[in-house]
């Protein structure tokens, strides 16, 4: 079962990328005393991912930040040295907190991870977006098909907060 709104989000570790090299970071790092925005994508310089949701993200930072969000976060299975790449090619390096998934255990651990071995792509996360409150999940969004990025834009999250 997925997790849901009024829910804590699972313990689990991701990998982000420091100046000394790949480093873990559990969610109670990332969320704790924290309001974030999440988002996640199948995986990093995919169409979609690549070319829609993150950008949106990128250039509404600031107006979601100002409506007291402390970090906007994105995560994908995929190992820290994509992500960070991802972070550097996209912009978005210093501006979002690029969580790398790798072996797909936060996904898992949510409910919300998308078999893609059909296409070649293994385990895979859903697209979705959520506003996490000091761990808790006060609203979500997860996209019907994986190639859709509009019930979780930066524009609907917005809204949202």
């Amino acid at each position: 079962m997925s997790i849901q709104v009024g829910d804590k989000l699972p313990a689990a570790t991701f990998r982000t990328m420091t100046a000394e090299g790949p480093a873990p970071k559990t969610t109670e790092e990332v969320f704790k005393g924290r309001k974030v925005v999440l988002f996640a994508v199948p995986g990093a310089f995919t169409p979609t991912c690549h070319k829609n949701h993150l950008p949106g993200f990128i250039s509404h930072l600031d107006a979601i930040r100002d409506k007291g969000v402390d970090a906007v976060a994105v995560t994908a299975v995929n190992d820290v040295f994509v992500m960070d790449a991802w972070a550097k090619s996209s912009g978005g390096e210093g501006k979002i907190e690029f969580l790398a998934d790798g072996s797909a255990e936060f996904a898992k651990a949510s409910g919300l991870e998308l078999d893609a071995t059909g296409g070649g792509l293994g385990i895979r996360s859903k697209r979705y977006a959520m506003i996490v409150e000091d761990g808790t999940v006060t609203w979500m969004a997860v996209e019907p098909a994986p190639g859709q990025a509009d019930a979780t834009s930066a524009d609907v999250v917005l809204g949202q907060l």
